[in-house]
């Protein structure tokens, strides 16, 4: 069986993490002992007094095991350290950190994923591109990009060269984020195109919209907004989008995880609206998962029906965008999985469950 492997991905957002997730709990599950490294890491968080990326703290709380930065995450890369490094390498140790944490990981258990970062080249301007830490780990590589064909096999074949450049072997490919209803035909077209170049293809996932919808605490940072109201329901989904001027005309038809997007002018309307059609479809104020208040500049004082919203505890996050620029923004979100949204890791289970051939891969 393999001891290690290494999941890059074509670009960001491709669900590097969500697949990472799920093959190592999938791995866990046939009686394994499975540990987490990001080698290079670019989005961090203090910890005791260091820096560790927020991917391994993630996997750290939501796989169960205890955090240690110099193993789980040896190396930061932040803001400045790429001209530091063109301007004097000998004063990092970047190999030597990733080495060393591998080789205590390596020795304590059976196999060890490594999560790569970005594209395969992110990390090349100081020697740590995705492609030379396989490398340095030994590790054999899966691939996941975004479900397709002609776009797919395109990515594929350019991101894979950076690794048949370093005879990096590559275990396998996983398409994911595929159209439910193009899956049979992605599955048949991109296994022909891999059978050329001996790459299985190790599974093909759906789609799925509870990944990719955020929580309220995310639309508060996306919009760098302020909650006025209700700061205990930012964990609350969002599922579907509505203004409030669409609710004052009753032509919104689904509520559910409903964020609604208001003028501070039109706030008192809508809101009076929303809880007449809440009352005329029977359906309880805990079904809307917020309200964002647009044009305010300034502290919001006396906001109205304060009882209704208190009472299914709703947020209301105010910015200064009008609402057509809140609702581009919100739209435009790339949204991760993270410790506030643990329905996301279980699916991202069931994902790798369901789709992914594990006798093939391990």
């Amino acid at each position: 069986m393999l001891d290690r492997i290494y999941i890059a991905a074509t670009s960001q957002h491709v669900g590097k993490t969500t697949c990472t997730l799920g093959l190592m709990a999938a791995i866990r599950e046939r009686g394994h002992k499975v540990s987490y490294c990001k080698p290079v890491g670019q989005e961090w968080v203090e910890m005791g007094g260091l820096q560790v990326d927020k991917d391994a703290l993630l996997f750290a709380r939501g796989m169960d095991f205890e955090l240690k930065a110099e193993l789980h995450s040896p190396v930061i890369i932040g803001r400045g350290v790429t001209a530091s490094y063109l301007d004097d390498p000998a004063e990092y140790g970047f190999n030597r950190a990733i080495t060393k944490a591998s080789r205590k990981l390596q020795n304590n258990n059976d196999l060890v994923i490594y999560e790569g970062t970005g594209h395969p080249g992110v990390g090349s301007v100081c020697d740590v591109s995705n492609a030379q830490v396989a490398q340095l780990l030994n590790a054999p590589v899966v691939m996941v990009v975004e479900g397709g064909i002609g776009n797919t096999i395109d990515k594929l074949n350019l991101n894979l060269a950076l690794f048949r450049e370093r005879r990096v072997p590559v275990r396998g490919v996983i398409v994911n984020k595929t159209r439910p209803d193009k899956m049979d035909k992605v599955r048949h077209y991109v296994s022909k195109y891999l059978q050329k170049t001996g790459i299985p293809l190790l599974g093909v996932l759906p789609f799925e919209k509870i990944l990719s919808n955020p929580i309220m605490a995310s639309v508060r940072e996306s919009l760098k907004g302020r909650t006025l109201l209700n700061k205990d329901g930012l964990d609350n989904q969002v599922e579907h989008i509505a203004s409030g001027s669409l609710l004052a005309q009753e032509e919104v038809e689904n509520l559910r995880n409903l964020l609604v997007i208001v003028s501070h002018r039109r706030l008192e309307e809508a809101l009076s609206a929303l809880q007449g059609i809440l009352q005329d479809r029977g359906l309880p104020g805990s079904t809307i998962s917020g309200v964002v208040v647009t044009g305010l500049t300034d502290e919001a004082s006396n906001l109205p029906h304060t009882d209704f919203l208190n009472a299914h505890n709703i947020p209301v996050v105010a910015c200064p965008l009008d609402t057509y620029g809140a609702a581009v923004r919100i739209s435009q979100m790339e949204v991760k999985i993270n410790l506030k949204t643990p329905w996301k890791i279980r699916r991202a289970v069931e994902l790798i469950e369901e789709h992914v051939d594990m006798d093939l891969l391990l």
